[in-house]
């Protein structure tokens, strides 16, 4: 049964801006950005995108990025935009995308959310979420670890099958996090909101979050990204975001509270980490008291995690030290979904319900 805030994270047919914003400068102070929008575009014919739903970088500088349409799940761009590789049929939820070096290998981490196109479609209904009838249902998801070219060397199903869910709880997993030490940490944002630890063979270890804690601060809603914060080298911790509480949360590594960092009027997703900053891809501001359609943006944070710029949206306002509501009006992005930071610090950025979209370039202006 889904919740009605889990109602809100289905594709559905979006009108992309009419506008077109290619060549169009956006950001603020340091923080300015001029949008490549032709930069991933390909034959949808041959390469079809129903989102691009997350992006990585290798340590050749290519772009992994995940996609939700069996026909290639994995396309692989040149920081030019041009296509490398294509490959992955597997993954029909497929949702979040992390690469880890192990000596001198790396491997792919995949996340599929559980969400697949229902081959019983009636044709029409596509608000009808608990219909076996709507055009997109729920299954279970799972994580896959990877060769780059695409060899699967072991997957982590349902946490029924260990003994920390009950069969009746949900697990749609939405992102996924690797520790120096190899252990994984997944969000659960599509299912039961916990944050569960694997060490790195995959065997499960702990979780927590949810929504019934006596404790509000250990509460996750839509637990949608997760990522793990190197910046203080002695105190590595996780930020995990709680989207539908406009924030993300700091815990250690073994799920003790430490902190939130508010994202006032922001759906916000998990970290993306360069240097001393995180980038954030917000998939809808909080308009009208919902999560208001295509209005989407990429909010920017410095090392006290303090708020320092929005793309898409006006520059951020704090009055005595409380971040002030944000809200974009759509005349940039639809839904952001997620960002991949290169060496010179350009962005490429996908989106989530967007038309069917490409991912795009915003190239770093130089002050």
């Amino acid at each position: 049964m889904l919740t009605s805030e889990q109602k809100h994270l289905i594709p559905h047919a979006t009108p992309k801006n009419d506008e077109d914003p290619h060549g169009k400068i956006i950001g603020q102070g340091k923080f300015k950005y001029k949008i490549d929008a032709h930069w991933g575009k390909l034959n949808p014919n041959k390469y079809p995108i129903e989102n691009c739903h997350a992006m990585v970088m290798d340590s050749q500088g290519r772009i992994f990025m995940i996609t939700d349409n069996t026909t290639n799940n994995i396309l692989v761009y040149s920081q030019n935009g041009e296509l490398l590789d294509a490959f992955g049929s597997s993954f029909p939820g497929g949702h979040a995308i992390k690469i880890v070096k192990e000596g001198e290998q790396e491997f792919l981490y995949v996340v599929d959310s559980g969400w697949i196109v229902n081959r019983h479609w009636d044709g029409h209904s596509t608000e009808q979420w608990d219909s076996p009838t709507n055009n997109v249902i729920p299954q279970a998801g799972f994580i896959a670890k990877m060769t780059l070219d695409g060899k699967l060397i072991y997957s982590i199903g349902h946490p029924q099958t260990c003994g920390a869910y009950k069969p009746e709880q949900p697990f749609r997993p939405t992102d996924i996090a690797i520790a120096p030490n190899g252990d994984l940490y997944v969000t659960d944002g599509y299912g039961s909101d916990f944050l569960l630890h694997y060490d790195k063979q995959g065997r499960y270890i702990n979780h927590w979050g949810g929504h019934h804690n006596e404790d509000k601060n250990y509460n996750l809603h839509n637990t949608h990204g997760v990522e793990v914060d190197l910046r203080h080298p002695l105190n590595p911790t996780l930020i995990v975001s709680s989207r539908f509480e406009q924030c993300l949360k700091v815990f250690s590594f073994d799920g003790k509270y430490l902190d939130r960092i508010s994202a006032n009027g922001a759906y916000i997703g998990g970290p993306v980490f360069k240097g001393e900053l995180f980038y954030a891809p917000v998939c809808w501001s909080h308009i009208d008291n919902k999560n208001a359609d295509d209005s989407g943006f990429i909010s920017i944070f410095d090392k006290s995690n303090t708020l320092i710029a929005n793309l898409g949206a006006p520059q951020p306002q704090y009055i005595n030290g409380e971040l002030q509501p944000m809200q974009s009006n759509g005349d940039i992005f639809n839904h952001v979904h997620c960002i991949c930071v290169d060496q010179d610090d350009n962005l490429y950025v996908g989106q989530w319900n967007s038309s069917k979209t490409y991912p795009i370039k915003l190239i770093k202006q130089s002050c």
